[in-house]
């Protein structure tokens, strides 16, 4: 099993979002970042786990823990006219662009802030990817180690 960090403005579509969700459960899309692709596409499994984190808001931070529900299959959204996620280079039959699904497990509250993360990093979360700077990729993974320490601050 792998581990992943998956950031959303709270703004756009957070944790109560995906609560609200039929199961609790959403496709992860409209990412368009080749490399962020690349783990949609070829990392993420069903059955890894990963944190909900939300982004540029008042106080970013972990709100929760979702599940991948299916792995990545070609984003429909990338093809439809109507959706904001629409690209007009995209081919069904060579996808650029692709999503997975991920269920909530369950809310951490209250969140895990940036700035609790930031005060480890220099210890257990020394390597996470989140605390580089000028990281702005939406998914990151997360090491066993990371993920077990970040689950004991909840």
């Amino acid at each position: 099993m792998n581990y992943w960090l998956f950031k959303s403005e709270p703004d756009t579509f957070g944790v109560d979002d995906l609560a609200r969700c039929k199961d609790a459960t959403t496709a992860w899309d409209g990412v368009r970042n080749y490399q962020v692709r690349n783990f949609l596409r070829d990392s993420i499994r069903k059955g890894d786990q990963g944190f909900f984190y939300h982004s540029s808001c008042a106080e970013p931070g972990i709100a929760g823990v979702v599940r991948v529900v299916r792995a990545g299959y070609p984003e429909a959204a990338a093809l439809d006219r109507k959706h904001r996620y629409f690209d007009p280079s995209s081919d069904p039959e060579s996808p650029r662009w692709y999503s997975v699904d991920v269920r909530l497990e369950r809310r951490i509250e209250p969140a895990i802030s940036l700035e609790t993360l930031r005060k480890h990093a220099h210890g257990a979360l020394s390597e996470m990817l989140i605390l580089r700077r000028g990281n702005r990729l939406s998914i990151t993974p997360v090491t066993r180690e990371e993920w077990r320490f970040i689950l004991s601050l909840a």
